[in-house]
Formats: C-alpha cells, sequence, structure tokens
C-alpha cells in the first residue's frame, strides 16, 4: 500500500473513532459548532468537518452551513450543530410508587412525546411492565420515529450484572424481582428494537442532569432526590455514575439523621428516608395525605403555597435541618464540588436555601467543603431523561456501529 493510501486510510479510522465523542459533544450541548469541536476533539478543521458530515448522514445531527454572522461579528461564522429534531428516538420507562410513565426521547435529553401515566402500581412487576411498554410502543406508532433502544427507572436499587431490583420497597413486587430481564422481554416481544436497559430512578436523574440540567459541568457531583416515596443519592464522578462493585453504591436514604426518629424499612430508626420524604413531611405538618394525588405532589404543593402556616413552616425547618445534616455527612466523606437536588428536597431548598446551606457549613470539617455550591435540580422528568440516556449510551459509543 502506498504512503498516500495509508494517510488516507488513517485519517478515516481517525474521523470514525471521532464519531462518539462527537455525538457526546453535540448531544450535551458543548459542541454548539464545528469550531468548538473541532477544538474539543483536538481534531483538524476537515476532520471535524467530515465527523459532522458523517453524523448528519446518520441521521443524527443537523449540521447548518449559513447561520449567518451575529451583530458586529467579524469573519466567516462557524456551521452550527444540532441534534436533528425528527432523528430517532430512545424508548424510556419509569415506575414509581404512585404510577408508571413512558415516554420517547430523542438526543439532547428532548422529550417528543409522553404517555399519560398511570396512577396505580400492580404487585406483578411483569403486568407493570408490559403496560408501560405497551403505552411506549403506542408511541412510536403515532409518531412513526425509528426507536434505537429502551430504558427503565426503577424506585429500588439494581444488582449488577443481575439486573434485579433487591429492594423495591415502596412497591408491591418481589425483592429480588429480576426487572431487567422481564423489560427486556417486554420490549422484545413488543417488535421494539435495540438493547434494553434498567437503572436507579435516582442514579437516573443524577446522569440526566450532569448532561443536560443542573449538574452539568461538575466533576464530582453528588445528587440526592425524594421519590414520590423515600430519598435516594447518586455520584457522577467524571462524567460516569459510580455505582459501587455490585451497582449498589450511595444507598444515602439510610443514613441516619434523627436516632429517635421514626422506625425505617431498613431495620434502622430516624433514616433520611422516612425523615426527609413527602410522607415525612405531610405528618409533620400535621396534614393527612390523600388518595387523590401522589404524596409528592401533595407535600411540594403544600410547601410552596401554605408555607406562611407555622406548622407548615416548622415541619419545612425539621426536615431542612434533617437534610442538612445529612448532606454534612455525605460532603465530609465525598467531597462534591457540586450537589443538585431533586424532588421534594428541591422544594424545600428553594423555600429556605439559606437555611440548608448554613446546616451544611456548619456541620462540614472544612470550611472549604461546607461551601459546596447546592443546586435544585431543572430538568423536568429527569428520570426518565436518565432513563434514556442509558439506551442512548451504545449510539454514544460508536454511532457507526449501532446505525450504519
Amino acid at each position: 500500500m502506498n504512503g498516500k493510501a495509508t494517510t488516507t486510510r488513517t485519517k478515516l479510522e481517525r474521523g470514525r473513532s471521532a464519531l462518539g465523542p462527537a455525538l457526546e459533544l453535540v448531544h450535551t450541548g458543548r459542541a454548539p459548532t464545528r469550531a468548538v469541536l473541532t477544538s474539543e476533539l483536538g481534531v483538524t478543521r476537515a476532520t471535524a468537518g467530515a465527523v459532522a458530515a458523517e453524523l448528519e448522514a446518520l441521521g443524527l445531527i443537523r449540521v447548518d452551513s449559513s447561520p449567518g454572522s451575529a451583530a458586529g461579528s467579524q469573519g466567516r461564522p462557524s456551521h452550527r450543530l444540532s441534534v436533528l429534531e425528527d432523528g430517532p428516538v430512545v424508548l424510556a420507562a419509569q415506575v414509581h410508587a404512585d404510577g408508571f410513565r413512558a415516554a420517547l426521547v430523542g438526543l439532547g435529553g428532548r422529550i417528543v412525546a409522553t404517555s399519560p401515566g398511570c396512577v396505580a402500581v400492580m404487585a406483578d412487576p411483569a403486568q407493570v411492565l408490559g403496560e408501560v411498554v405497551a403505552a411506549g410502543a403506542q408511541l412510536l406508532r403515532e409518531t412513526g420515529l425509528r426507536c434505537v433502544g429502551a430504558g427503565l427507572a426503577v424506585p429500588s436499587a439494581v444488582a449488577e450484572p443481575e439486573g434485579t431490583a433487591l429492594n423495591p420497597l415502596h412497591l408491591a413486587w418481589p425483592a429480588g424481582s429480576p426487572v431487567r430481564d422481564i423489560f427486556a422481554a417486554c420490549v422484545r416481544d413488543a417488535g421494539i428494537t435495540g438493547p434494553a436497559f434498567t437503572g436507579n430512578d435516582v442514579n437516573l436523574t443524577a446522569l440526566a442532569e450532569h448532561r443536560h440540567g443542573a449538574g452539568c459541568g461538575a466533576q464530582h457531583l453528588l445528587c440526592v432526590a425524594t421519590g414520590h416515596r423515600g430519598v435516594g443519592g447518586a455520584l457522577v464522578l467524571d462524567g460516569r455514575l459510580h455505582s459501587g462493585s455490585s451497582g449498589l453504591a450511595l444507598e444515602v436514604g439510610h443514613l441516619t439523621v434523627n436516632p429517635e426518629g421514626r422506625p425505617c424499612h431498613c431495620g434502622g430508626r430516624g433514616c433520611l428516608d422516612v425523615e426527609t420524604d413527602p410522607l415525612a413531611f405531610l405528618t409533620t405538618a400535621r396534614r393527612d395525605p390523600g388518595p387523590e394525588e401522589s404524596l409528592l405532589k401533595q407535600a411540594g404543593d403544600l410547601l410552596r403555597t401554605e408555607y406562611e402556616d407555622a406548622d407548615v413552616r416548622n415541619a419545612a425547618e425539621a426536615l431542612i435541618d434533617r437534610l442538612g445534616l445529612g448532606l454534612a455527612g455525605l460532603v465530609n466523606i465525598l467531597n462534591p464540588d457540586r450537589i443538585i437536588l431533586g424532588g421534594l428536597h428541591r422544594d424545600l431548598l428553594e423555600a429556605d436555601p439559606e437555611r440548608l446551606r448554613a446546616v451544611v457549613a456548619d456541620r462540614s470539617l472544612w470550611g472549604r467543603s461546607g461551601s459546596v455550591p447546592i443546586l435544585p435540580c431543572t430538568l423536568t422528568h429527569n428520570s426518565l431523561v436518565g432513563a434514556a440516556e442509558l439506551a442512548w449510551q451504545p449510539v454514544l459509543d460508536d454511532p457507526l456501529a449501532v446505525l450504519a
């Protein structure tokens, strides 16, 4: 083979190996132009142009070659890059204590369509997952979009590599239910192509927020969130979820924050899980939960609309203090560079941000650790978006192999 042919093949291989990193940069909004893509990839302009053209040919991104110059700008403007709005999607599904929902999610974390959702979760996981996948399949028929995979978020630790839900505490599912296998079978039976994945809902919240929301740019991101019941945590290190040796890391809900507090499902007392979740807030505020809406919605609405009520304010302050105690312990152990809060914890932060930050700072070993930014999650349906991220990952790793 002559030198010119060798050089051409080397350039082609280099360009193909850059497809995945390039797609991830566009997917996460970090490469809005071809010039930025060139810089981020560390390649020549020609290689970046070829990579962008290949991703466009695969039906994944849009390259705008005539974006127009901004007022007062000089020189030729760089081509703008964006995800293709009518490109492929993945099926994302979420199950929680108060129901389940399916959605179609495109690149960029964009929710294309959602099912109405269901407010009852049966004791048979196969029945529940069959119904949520059926709802997703209906969305695919209605939109006519191509599906390249599926992801599921569940309110339980998911053991790896088996994909079993070890402790679906707030569902009536048997402990150790093989949710990944059940979900994958339902996806197959519905005629949906592509691989199927399953993960813990708060882990997936953290992943979604790191790529598209309040966690963007963080190197050591700690996420703590209430679900419809209970509390979960997750850690994203250098862009990847830290799930431990078997998928069970960051079970922060079972940190003790009130030694004389409520009995917890784990056998302890006063855990974050039962001291700072929506049910704890409603009962501390002397409100009886109703059956018509989810506990999470009832608690959030109460906090936002009746904060001046003495019982509500006192309950909020009690939960903020307990949450702050738990966060301070995590800060001392993990030393994150950002904390994001979801669910009711986000509402508690927004109700009295200075109180929560002061509790964390007072309990931290060093002032520097106590000053870690604490921010609210910003994405709507972030667990669904996180479930979609699981399904998009094979495409982000090697778009040519998956889609060509």
